[in-house]
């Protein structure tokens, strides 16, 4: 049953905040985090962040006018309580949902939603190209970005800036300090101090006295500049922030509504930027289970309110993280030379397990990716075997360092990219749909697909013997197929692939986990009389050509499936087979990738029937390519 909410009924848009004084905004605040908790314990999702942000939440829609003001919320996972009071209050038990509401900020889902984000630290780039437009347009909107202190610890938050320092743009940026440390305990002299220096009369003192300065000698204008700066730092630890062009107030009790709120009335009425406002928060702030867990309910599944026990199913095997992480151990094992590198994942990639065996070999840079795989190849020139354990989607953002750092030196970096393919309910930001077709255009690069976690013990150990370029093993989210486990993985003969069925009819050339679907595929297309072949292609770099050519001259159809964008995997088998002139050996080529769009957050096998990589699909493409059409519309009827 949902939660007694009093204040919170009376809110239909924030514009309804504006009338509430301050007892009332904490019972707003009180109601909002009980409405949070409760629809998260119904679809599962991101808990703690929110919690960690409620009262922040509600000073921003109370002191500014959005939507015309911009509120830009960074990786955009801790934006529940702003769902809630923006109008999807009624449809917020649908987050994560088929059809229903994302986990993450969204354009297209609302106007209070300015720039969707889901990958982190891009708040503050997007805000000041928001400000310039204002600018430009001779507008008067604030542009308000909210960015944790993880993602703080990305370069481009910093590329960020230093260009909106240098510019004096007007723009506001709320660091939400969760974790950091960063500042010391705040109490009610560091929030008097931040009161007073948020005021326009000391800001604009500031400015005046900056000025001033410049007309003086320029030692002494020099001099007074580090002796402002140096009383600041020592008041207020912000002398980073204002080293990159920031006026910095803070550190705040960003719990404590009586603070926020003219601090952040202030700031607005300031009109002098950009301004850095220091908040200290509580990850999972007001619930108990949340505050006292070690990850303080970061994701979470559904859970139980009153006792935080969370939902567990029912696997029946261990998820191919799992696999990884320990196939992963085995190796280095045996090699001290191996060594375990994260983006700020450990949990995520499994290499908190590793951490846990070799905590001096493993490596977690925070949401750095660019620097995590140039620090890869720094560990490869000097001999170590570094593997690079980053989410597919995440890997993206340090591809420049991925093609000019690893691949052009030839560097033997291992990349392991977990959720390769689709993820169910974090949707299409979080798909790893374009590695396939990113890293095969490399020279040089060894790209493999684990069929099931047997394969991908193999191929963890395959990885481990590749002294001589880089290498790229990608797997998905979820649990493997429930096979017995080796001890360890054998190492696979480079570029070889593998026959699973023997036919003569259709060929199915399997590149990644849909092979149980091809195996499900090629048993329907028994009842119609067609003989099956199953391949795995296991490489799509190098690309087993001897495989290719069999199956291309023994059957009418060969069908190439894969859990990828459209430039992957059948790219390459058909541009080896126009290369060899194997299209007039008469076989019929049906290449099965992800459709050219971005799909939505569901269950992930219902992501797979909306993007046609399931058994009937496969089956309904076999039977088109040898013009059974009406025989498999009957069937289907």
């Amino acid at each position: 049953m949902p939660p007694i909410t009093p204040f919170l009924d009376r809110i239909s848009a924030p514009a309804d905040l504006k009338a509430l004084n301050r007892e009332e905004l904490k019972g707003l605040a009180a109601d909002l985090r009980a409405e949070t908790i409760d629809a998260v314990s119904v679809t599962g999702g991101h808990l703690g962040a929110g919690l960690g942000v409620v009262e922040l939440t509600v000073a921003i829609h109370h002191v500014f006018d959005t939507p015309y003001d911009r509120l830009i919320w960074d990786v955009g996972h801790q934006a529940y309580p702003h769902k809630i009071l923006t109008g999807r209050r009624d449809r917020i038990r649908t987050l994560r949902q088929g059809g229903g509401l994302s986990g993450f900020t969204r354009r297209a889902e609302s106007e209070y939603d300015p720039f969707g984000a889901a990958h982190s630290s891009t708040s503050i780039s997007a805000g000041l190209g928001m400000a310039v437009a204002r600018d430009l347009k001779n507008e008067a909107r604030n542009i308000v970005c909210v960015i944790g202190d993880g993602a703080m610890s990305a370069g481009m938050a910093y590329e960020a800036m230093n260009n909106a320092g240098a510019r004096h743009s007007r723009l506001i940026v709320i660091l939400n300090d969760n974790d950091m440390s960063i500042a010391p305990p705040v109490g009610a002299m560091s929030a008097y101090l931040a009161r007073l220096i948020s005021g326009k009369s000391y800001l604009t003192l500031r400015d005046i006295g900056r000025q001033m300065a410049k007309a003086l000698p320029k030692f002494i204008e020099e001099g007074a500049r580090r002796a402002e700066e140096y009383a600041r730092g020592l008041a207020m630890g912000g002398t980073l922030f204002e080293e990159l062009g920031f006026y910095y107030v803070g550190p705040i009790d960003g719990h404590n509504l009586d603070h926020l709120v003219p601090v952040l009335k202030n700031v607005r009425d300031a009109g002098i930027g950009p301004i850095l406002v220091h908040c200290v928060t509580q990850k999972g702030k007001g619930y108990a289970p949340a505050e006292n867990s070690a990850d303080k309910y970061h994701g979470v599944t559904k859970f139980d309110v009153i006792t935080g026990a969370q939902a567990k199913s029912a696997a029946k095997a261990p998820s191919y993280t799992k696999v990884f992480a320990e196939a992963l151990i085995k190796e280095a094992e045996a090699d001290e030379r191996i060594v375990a590198v994260t983006a700020a994942m450990p949990g995520g990639t499994g290499l908190d397990l590793f951490a846990r065996k070799f905590p001096t070999r493993c490596f977690d840079v925070g949401i750095a990716e660019q620097h995590a795989v140039t620090f890869c190849a720094g560990m490869a020139a000097e001999g170590l075997k570094p593997f690079a354990a980053i989410y597919s989607t995440f890997l993206q953002r340090g591809y420049d360092q991925v093609v000019h750092d690893v691949a052009i030196q030839g560097l033997p970096v291992r990349f392991a990219m977990d959720r390769a393919g689709l993820v169910g309910a974090d949707g299409a930001t979080h798909a790893g749909a374009y590695d396939i077709a990113y890293l095969g255009t490399l020279p040089g690069f060894v790209v493999m697909a684990a069929s099931d976690e047997v394969e991908l013990m193999h191929m963890v150990a395959t990885q481990s013997q590749i002294d001589d370029r880089p290498s790229a093993l990608r797997y998905p989210r979820g649990e493997g197929m429930g096979l017995a486990l080796p001890e360890r993985g054998t190492p696979l003969e480079i570029g070889k692939g593998r026959i699973i069925r023997e036919g003569t009819a259709v060929a199915i050339l399997n590149f990644g986990t849909r092979l149980q679907e091809c195996m499900k595929a090629a048993d329907q297309l028994m009842a119609f009389g067609l003989s099956t072949t199953i391949a795995d292609a296991r490489f799509c770099k190098p690309l087993d050509e001897d495989l290719v050519r069999r199956l291309v001259r023994g059957h009418e159809v060969v069908i190439t499936i894969e859990e990828g964008a459209i430039g992957g995997f059948a790219a390459h088998v058909m541009q080896f087979m126009a290369k060899a002139g194997l299209f007039d050996a008469g076989c019929k080529i049906r290449p099965m990738t992800l459709p050219d769009c971005f799909i939505d957050h569901d269950k992930p096998e219902r992501q797979y029937e909306i993007a046609g990589l399931s058994a009937p699909d496969i089956v309904r493409t076999a039977m088109e390519a040898l013009g059974r059409e009406a025989q498999w519309a009957a069937a289907r009827a």
